[in-house]
């Protein structure tokens, strides 16, 4: 084990080194563009070997991952913010192909009107369509995230691609210390990928779900892709665990858990913003107030029955939704109508409140977490909430 002080994507580097990647793609687009150039320095100074294409655009960058994934390559790529979006017609296929590509988006907001801060909508926008999604909250979680993710995406049970989300700028660049294990250590917790099904010239058998002439076998396909997603939750778990034992570094697989057990008003939250907000929490609880914050580590699979069974108790939830969903349901954000439609199974669901912060890359304080709170006990006292939605931190 070797520690150092570095960024989250000199860490995500360093993971897909230690997995021994065989194929790597890439187009710059920051903060992607910093995971490129180390990689580009580790195999030119002779680090590890892999075979290293640079594309002409974000849209062939995919397509080279996912082809090279079907035929037997373990592959990472990634990508951030508008270039994601570009790439989407071979992210969707990728998924319905069954090509376990790992890819780390640097999440970054869509870029008009032309801001490169963070939002999570870049990898909210992709959540229906099959990838497999965790978001980190700093450069380790960044690193020990990306070797997961190449476990349970090449899982037999599962082969779906996975996305390793981390927030642009506050884990993608800031420094911070990491521990980097050894190779021995991966070796004995990630086995080498072993696809039943390759793409070959001498036996070309392709998977996808316009098999046929007309399509006639999407349907099943589909149903097959929704069971792959079902067994990641299984795999998903077992793998958190094997992770803990090998590396020393205990991980809950879906939802990490802060001061909820016996919380009147618990927000939840992806992502970096999350320290944050637990200094909120403690800050409050020093004065006698309930509170307590959940982290969603793996947002698909959804961790629908974690959230239940975590916020059984809760008298008020907040969401913090670093996204839009434009002419949404009440207005409200992506995760706000997951985790609400999660909760409605509970005998007597709490009041939801959806607080917006963050679009565009702006600050979101300990204070104004503090407000949030406020406003979650609150409701917990009424068990109402005055309003569904808030913007937290817009200027006057």
């Amino acid at each position: 084990m070797v520690r150092r002080v570095v960024t989250g994507v000199i860490a995500i580097a360093n993971a897909v080194k230690l997995a021994d990647v065989d194929v790597i793609t890439a187009y710059p687009i920051r903060p992607y563009t910093g995971v490129m150039n180390e990689l580009a320095r580790m195999i030119a100074d002779g680090e590890f070997d892999a075979e290293y294409i640079v594309s002409d655009c974000e849209h062939s960058q995919f397509e080279m991952a996912k082809h090279a994934s079907m035929a037997g390559a373990r592959v990472f790529t990634g990508s951030a913010g508008i270039g994601f979006a570009y790439a989407y017609e071979p992210i969707v296929v990728t998924a319905s192909d069954r090509a376990p590509v790992v890819a780390m988006l640097g999440d970054r907001t869509l870029d008009d009107p032309g801001c490169f801060g963070v939002e999570h909508t870049d990898a909210l926008a992709d959540r229906d369509l099959g990838w497999i999604m965790f978001f980190a909250e700093n450069a380790q979680e960044a690193l020990d995230l990306t070797l997961m993710a190449y476990r349970v995406a090449e899982d037999a049970r599962v082969l779906l691609p996975a996305l390793v989300c981390c927030d642009g700028h506050f884990i993608t660049h800031v420094y911070r210390p990491i521990e980097i294990p050894e190779s021995a250590q991966v070796k004995a917790f990630l086995p080498p990928y072993n696809r039943q099904y390759l793409l070959d010239p001498d036996r070309p058998v392709s998977i996808a779900p316009q098999v046929g002439s007309s399509g006639e076998h999407a349907y099943e396909f589909r149903r097959q892709m929704v069971e792959a997603m079902g067994a990641a939750r299984e795999v998903i778990s077992r793998a958190s665990e094997g992770f803990g034992k090998i590396f020393g570094r205990k991980y809950p697989p879906f939802i990490e858990e802060y001061m909820v057990q016996d919380a009147d008003a618990v927000l939840i939250i992806l992502g970096n913003m999350s320290m944050n907000a637990r200094e909120a929490a403690r800050q409050l609880r020093a004065k006698g107030e309930k509170v307590g914050v959940v982290r969603i580590r793996a947002y698909r699979p959804f961790p629908d029955t974690e959230l239940q069974r975590a916020l059984a108790s809760a008298r008020a939830v907040g969401v913090v939704d670093c996204n839009f969903s434009y002419g949404s349901p009440m207005g409200g954000g992506i995760v706000y109508h997951d985790v609400r439609s999660s909760l409605y199974e509970l005998s007597k669901p709490p009041p939801v409140v959806d607080f917006f912060a963050g679009l565009g890359g702006r600050e979101v304080t300990v204070e104004d977490f503090i407000g949030m709170f406020r406003i979650l006990l609150t409701a917990a006292r009424t068990r109402k909430a005055e309003k569904n939605v808030y913007w937290i931190g817009l200027r006057e």
